[in-house]
C-alpha cells in the first residue's frame, strides 16, 4: 500500500526541485504538485507525466484515487 511519502519520492524523481503537498489516506490521494518544469506544459501535459508514474499501482487498485492539481510557481501564486 502507497503511503504519502511513496507519492512524494516517485514525483520527486522526475521533478526534483517540485514543492508537493499529499492529503488523502489508503488508496485515495490528492497530490499538489508545483515546479517550474511545468511552464512549457499543457494541464493534461502535466497530468500524465504524474500519471504514468503510477500506472502500475492504478492498474492492480494500490491507488484506487489519485487527483493531480499540477502547476507553476506563478500559477500557484495567483491561486
Amino acid at each position: 500500500m502507497m503511503n504519502e511519502q511513496d507519492l512524494i519520492n516517485r514525483i520527486k524523481g522526475i521533478y526534483p526541485d517540485a514543492e508537493i503537498s499529499v492529503a488523502g489516506e489508503s488508496c485515495n490521494f490528492e497530490v499538489n504538485v508545483t515546479t517550474p518544469a511545468f511552464s512549457a506544459m499543457k494541464s493534461l501535459q502535466r497530468q500524465r507525466s504524474i500519471l504514468t508514474l503510477f500506472n502500475d499501482e492504478i492498474a492492480t487498485g494500490e491507488l484506487h484515487a489519485l487527483t493531480i492539481r499540477a502547476k507553476t510557481p506563478e500559477e500557484s501564486r495567483q491561486s
